[in-house]
């Protein structure tokens, strides 16, 4: 018994080391890499939540720790996608040196608004752990939502061809309102749906049913590009999910 309840910790733990891989792949200008390595602790995320249920092995250090290895892979790791994005647009390569140096304060202030999705991340994060209205569902967009996003764009740019992307990253104040709406999405009072099921049934999943068939449809259509409207679809399925509760 004393190894069950360190099964969800561990998992916890391969989450904290795919975002530090991720991290280090991003700063060295991988971005594939980097994004599958987001994706890849996404799902250590979701299985040791799921296995901390089944295992009945909660405990607070859990959750603490949940919290710190999510700050890393789905706070840190997309804002240095970001960054690497906003090097590209301002100094048109994504490997290009931070050197303060050698940039303008116009360009050092542009590079280091990448940071938001880290910050606010963060009080994301602790507000989650303290509020208790999101014991069942969210408040606002979750971290991985987030990440998954940032993380989408150099998959769909590298397995697909979608010259609009390229466009839009080639200009800084387009990334940056993109890190502004996301980062004030993750602080947000939006009431979102959690992905957690604690059965199967059509009644108490109906809107989690209808999200994922949506997304399949998506992928259908829109193929890699389905990964970065994600977030647009969860809160759009979340707002449709409230409005039909008040009725």
């Amino acid at each position: 018994m004393s190894i069950v309840k360190h099964i969800p910790n561990t998992i916890t733990c391969l989450n904290l080391f795919s975002g530090c891989t991720a991290s280090l792949l991003a700063v060295e200008g991988h971005l594939e890499l980097a994004a599958a390595f987001v994706l890849i602790a996404a799902v250590f995320d979701f299985m040791d939540g799921l296995s901390a249920r089944l295992l009945k092995a909660y405990s607070p250090m859990g959750k603490e720790l949940d919290s710190l290895a999510d700050m890393v892979s789905f706070g840190f790791t997309p804002g240095l996608i970001a960054l690497a994005y906003l090097k590209y647009a301002v100094l048109g390569d994504v490997h290009a040196d931070f050197n303060p140096a050698e940039l303008e304060a116009s360009q050092i202030a542009i590079l280091l608004s990448a940071f938001l999705i880290p910050v606010f991340s963060g009080l994301r994060l602790a507000k989650f752990n303290i509020d208790t209205r999101q014991t069942e569902s969210f408040i606002g967009v979750n971290t991985p939502t987030n990440a998954m996003f940032w993380a989408s764009i150099p998959l769909v740019l590298h397995f697909g061809d979608y010259p609009f992307i390229q466009e839009w990253l080639s200009n800084p104040l387009y990334i940056i309102i993109a890190i502004v709406i996301t980062s004030l999405l993750l602080v947000s009072e939006i009431p979102m749906f959690a992905l957690k099921v604690k059965n199967l049934t059509w009644k108490d999943n109906k809107v989690r049913y209808l999200f994922l068939a949506c997304l399949i449809l998506l992928a259908v259509l829109v193929k890699w590009l389905v990964i970065p409207l994600i977030i647009f679809v969860y809160i759009l399925f979340s707002l449709i999910d409230n409005l039909t509760k008040k009725k």
